[in-house]
C-alpha cells in the first residue's frame, strides 16, 4: 500500500544541509546535502520508522497533518 506523508525541509546554515522532518511521524528526521538527497533519505527514514512501529506493535498513524499559513505583524 502506498502512503503519502507531508515533510518539512529546512535549510540549516550552520551544518549546510537540509533537515527534513515528518510531522505525522514524531522523531522521524533526516538530512541531505541538497534537496534531492534530503527527499531520498526521508523516504528511507519513513519506511524504517514504519517498520520499527510495526516491529514493536505500535499502530502506524493513519492521518497526516494539515498546513496553513498565517500572517503576523513584526515590529
Amino acid at each position: 500500500m502506498q502512503r503519502r506523508f507531508k515533510v518539512v525541509l529546512t535549510w540549516d546554515n550552520e551544518t549546510q544541509v537540509y533537515v527534513v522532518t515528518v510531522p505525522a511521524l514524531p522523531c522521524c528526521v533526516t538530512q541531505g546535502k541538497d534537496r534531492e538527497e534530503a527527499l531520498e533519505r526521508v523516504q528511507e527514514a519513513i519506511t524504517g520508522h514504519i517498520e520499527a512501529l510495526k516491529l514493536v506493535g505500535h499502530p502506524v498513524p493513519q492521518g497526516d497533518v494539515e498546513f496553513a499559513e498565517v500572517q503576523v505583524s513584526v515590529s
